[in-house]
């Protein structure tokens, strides 16, 4: 899936691009950045409320291709610049963890909601 096909899933916004040809293909939930390291999947989408450079972090060192930032959270410049330069897209939608996490789980085939 590609990261517009993931924004407009979730009824959300493309803030930050991942590169041509990034493919997401799970998706991980997650507010505590230690728990993303240790499960995340590469290749992934994080859904979360973590909107801020540390997030951007832990997905360039475990290889989330994308952030979901929930509930409309503004996007800092300092995290913005941070995912360009390391190639993580970030999308802001106005749903809740729990909503963007059963429509994305949908998308991918991994739930049956």
């Amino acid at each position: 899936m590609t990261l517009q096909e993931l924004a407009t899933i979730c009824g959300g916004t493309v803030q930050v691009a991942t590169p041509a040809g990034a493919s997401i293909t799970s998706a991980y939930t997650s507010d505590m950045l230690s728990d993303v390291m240790a499960h995340a999947p590469g290749d992934s989408a994080l859904i979360t409320i973590q909107n801020h450079i540390n997030t951007v972090a832990v997905c360039t060192l475990v290889g989330v291709k994308s952030i979901v930032i929930c509930h409309d959270r503004d996007i800092p410049d300092d995290m913005r610049r941070s995912a360009e330069r390391e190639g993580v897209g970030i999308i802001t939608t106005p749903l809740s963890q729990f909503d963007a996490s059963c429509v994305i789980g949908v998308a991918l085939g991994k739930s049956k909601v």
